[in-house]
């Protein structure tokens, strides 16, 4: 029996009976947790320049609200496929899942800590003892980096609170009444809290310098990954879907944060089309140039990791195993 392919990105679906129109290999559904996000932005830029059809590939783009782990989902199997942070990667071979990067979109993570104006007493990560910190959902790569961030500094995981405020305006207005008293979020959440005065930038990891500064190294994060056993029984789709992706990254670096803008639904400005575009312009330089994983960049994530997780610690994990070049290096 084939498989609907669903690829997340942080978040579940439930399972579903498929239907003989998704039997076909070359019809695939990918899910991403709030697509509107920049970090997310290749999977819309892909279909939008035709990319996903060059290659024969039916891809349909479903949205859903952050915050839900999709790591349940794919361990039992309801889905094949995940658009997500790499480091999921590492954490689960430390459960004894192994799972693979196929493409990397970005090499930092895009993430910024905003501290609510309301708390002006939050100067460095230090001063979150006691504080209430939003986070895309537990168990979600903005938790992971907040735990790691906070530790660092020497507070402990038991003497803050992570809170799943998701993103955009649910984070937003978490912010705002005090339900969060600092969060992770990305852009363009990022520009809208700025621009109204609703917070200040503690940690800024959009770009290289900031990810190394705040991580020790570049850190990858958005990334396709598949599980391995799934990556080998369907290698000529995903060399498609490689294909298209790899030609999306060169695209982004050969254009302008204003073309690429032009790309997206009108939507995603959220009435700050020159905001959005100034955001992207900021943080191109997330983006991978050729969905390669960068030098150093997963033993950066597993040094992060290691840095403060239980699941992590003691454990040998083969850095080699969560990733591979294969279907970059062949892609057209």
């Amino acid at each position: 029996m084939k498989f609907r392919t669903i690829l997340f990105a942080g978040v579940a679906l439930a399972t579903t009976h498929l239907s003989s129109a998704f039997a076909d290999d070359n019809k695939v559904s990918l899910m991403v947790g709030g697509y509107e996000k920049q970090i997310y932005l290749p999977a819309k830029l892909t279909e939008a320049l035709g990319y996903f059809k060059d290659e024969g590939l039916e891809v349909e783009l479903l949205n859903e609200p952050a915050g839900v782990d999709a790591e349940d989902q794919m361990l039992a199997g309801a889905v094949q496929g995940v658009v997500g942070f790499y480091d999921h990667c590492v954490d689960l071979q430390a459960k004894g899942k192994f799972v693979e990067s196929v493409v990397q979109l970005n090499q930092v993570p895009g993430e910024v800590e905003i501290v609510s104006s309301k708390h002006p007493e939050i100067k460095s990560f230090a001063d979150v003892k006691g504080k209430s910190l939003g986070v895309t959902g537990l168990g979600s790569s903005t938790n992971f980096l907040t735990q790691f961030l906070a530790v660092k500094s020497g507070v402990q995981l038991g003497e803050f609170t992570s809170v799943a405020v998701g993103a955009g305006d649910t984070f937003i207005k978490a912010l705002q009444t005090d339900q969060i008293q600092a969060g992770m979020t990305t852009e363009p959440t990022i520009s809208r809290i700025l621009k109204a005065g609703d917070g200040t930038v503690l940690v800024d990891m959009r770009t290289a310098e900031g990810a190394k500064a705040a991580l020790g190294g570049v850190y990858p994060a958005s990334s396709l990954y598949m599980s391995t056993d799934y990556v080998n029984a369907h290698k000529q789709t995903v060399q498609k879907l490689a294909n298209a992706f790899v030609k999306t990254m060169k695209w982004i670096n050969t254009h302008s944060a204003a073309e690429i803008a032009d790309k997206m639904p009108k939507e995603f400005y959220v009435g700050d089309k020159d905001g959005y575009v100034k955001a992207l312009e900021a943080g191109k330089g997330m983006y991978t140039p050729d969905g390669l994983m960068p030098a150093g960049g997963p033993e950066t994530v597993l040094a992060v990791l290691s840095g403060f997780s239980k699941n992590i610690k003691g454990k040998t994990i083969d850095l080699s195993k969560t990733y591979t070049t294969e279907f970059v290096k062949a892609a057209k």
